[in-house]
């Protein structure tokens, strides 16, 4: 029975996360700190992961980046997934014109190229922050898990204790609190899951092109930034090492994404 479920995705993914919010325990060195006569070393004892053209040891730019890429996109879809929730319900129990209309919306700022979207916002926001990638990617990435929602509402928004909550005059907080919530979430968890990888994929490829946490901050994005140089100079364990955290990773919350949606299609389809 357990050999379908991801065991090892999850626990490697466990382990990840663990390290990463306890880089200030496991960490050999500060962020910051810098070694002249450490430069792009290969992996040794005193340096597991190496070290990159400044002397920073890569295994402590590793955690503390992998915090930072896991803050964003934890925040970032705990942000769209609290939008998506509102706005699909407001649509699924809205009626047919307002419904219509709030989907063509929904399909319109779907249209248009998110990561165009994202840059358009970051530069007026101004100085990229935690706060302001978390927001504006949060922003931006709701709209596949409202329609989801809205399709569950419409679903379930005729049911007899839906009608008398609303006849004995039920809010729309009180009954997306106690009705709607407990029935959709499910169908929404790989949705979910899903969105807290884009959105650590979103925040990399912004700090690859220079365009996320300031050089301050260090983000699994930024190392990959310094893939160039690291290439052309052969210093492969520069770009290897974060990348490969970074894909396990991303395959670890994809297999657990996945397993849920596997569970959630064979709990329907016995219903």
């Amino acid at each position: 029975m357990n050999r379908n479920k991801p065991i090892f995705s999850l626990a490697l993914l466990a382990l990840i996360v663990l390290c990463c919010a306890f880089a200030g325990l496991l960490a050999p060195y500060p962020p910051a700190a810098m070694d002249s006569a450490a430069v792009n070393l290969a992996p040794c004892r005193a340096h597991p992961f190496g070290t990159d053209n400044m002397g920073r040891d890569l295994f402590t730019m590793v955690l503390y980046g992998g915090r930072a890429s896991l803050i964003i996109g934890l925040a970032s879809a705990a942000l769209s997934t609290f939008i998506a929730v509102v706005y699909g319900t407001a649509s699924g129990l809205a009626g047919e014109r307002t419904d219509d209309l709030l989907m063509r919306t929904v399909e319109l700022l779907m249209s248009l190229p998110s990561i165009l979207v994202i840059l358009f916002l970051q530069a007026w926001w101004g100085q990229p922050t935690y706060l302001s990638l978390s927001v504006i990617i949060g922003i931006t990435s709701w709209m596949n898990i409202a329609k989801i929602v809205r399709s569950e509402v419409r679903q379930i928004g005729e049911s007899d204790y839906i009608l008398a909550a609303r006849t004995m005059g039920g809010g729309f907080w009180y009954i997306l609190r106690r009705h709607l919530l407990p029935n959709f979430v499910p169908a929404i968890m790989f949705m979910v899951v899903s969105n807290i990888s884009s959105a650590i994929i979103t925040e990399s490829t912004l700090s690859f092109l220079g365009l996320g946490l300031p050089l301050t901050e260090v983000s699994w994005g930024s190392l990959l930034s310094m893939s160039q140089e690291a290439l052309l100079s052969n210093y492969w364990w520069i770009i290897v090492i974060p990348g490969t955290v970074l894909i396990l990773t991303l395959v670890c919350i994809t297999n657990l994404g996945e397993y849920i949606r596997r569970s959630n299609t064979r709990l329907f389809s016995n219903l």
